[in-house]
């Protein structure tokens, strides 16, 4: 049988650690931020952490029921850091691209974090939080229930894909990533334009582009596609009424 759930406040743990640190669900995530910063995905472990903690790593399974529930937690504490100071305008585009901008920045501060938890559903508060205003900028901006689910969807994948492929690339020892960002000039930019006629027009707006992200270009075009869908939908409307 699993165990039961121990309630919030009595997971708490009421003495300091030997170095007078109390600990909270909120400084365990913390220093799991700070240990993946420091050493990657396989330097987080139970003993890692506990150690770093000044504590028995059996404390924090009165936090977390393991080290999957934590990551949980990791990535929901990402997005939190996203949302914490934003407010809708009413402005449903400019709302929907600030959160996309925040969450894929967020994540961006974070890479070694943001390559453990992206793919994954947290179930938590700030994750709830930020489906939430997602939601509610599409359903304010007018669009019917299922276009708004269709582009939310699309919306979320977008913003979470673009934030793992770019946290994954900033992850990489800073020698690999150098090498990888130099093939735009030292192999694409010196390519035969004989062979290559299209790499070779292109070759110094690529070198330029290609070592940035793409995503605000890509949400920016998602973005476009709302802007027409909302039109219609506000067409139509308006022809049912005449």
């Amino acid at each position: 049988m699993p165990k039961p759930v121990v309630p919030e406040e009595k997971r708490r743990r009421r003495r300091p650690t030997r170095s007078g640190t109390v600990l909270s669900e909120a400084l365990i995530v913390e220093t799991a931020l700070r240990m993946l910063r420091e050493h990657g995905s396989t330097g987080l472990t139970a003993r890692r952490l506990g150690l770093a903690l000044d504590a028995d790593p059996s404390t924090l399974y009165r936090y977390f029921r393991g080290m999957d529930e934590l990551t949980l937690a990791i990535g929901d504490a990402l997005i939190g850091q996203a949302l914490q100071g934003w407010a809708p305008t009413g402005e449903w585009r400019h709302d929907l691209r600030e959160v996309g901008l925040r969450i894929h920045g967020a994540y961006l501060a974070h890479p070694q974090a943001a390559v453990l938890t992206t793919s994954r559903v947290t179930g938590r508060a700030n994750e709830l939080a930020a489906d939430e205003a997602v939601l509610d900028i599409l359903r304010g901006a007018g669009l019917p229930l299922p276009e708004t689910v269709r582009i939310y969807h699309a919306f979320i994948d977008q913003t979470l894909a673009f934030a793992a492929l770019d946290a994954a690339s900033l992850a990489l020892p800073s020698a690999a990533l150098d090498a990888d960002e130099d093939k735009w000039r030292s192999t694409y930019a010196r390519l035969p334009a004989d062979r290559y006629p299209r790499i070779a027009e292109a070759a110094g707006l690529l070198a330029t582009r290609m070592v940035t992200s793409a995503y605000p270009t890509a949400l920016d075009m998602l973005l476009d596609s709302v802007e027409r869908r909302i039109g219609a939908e506000g067409a139509a409307r308006a022809a049912e009424r005449r």
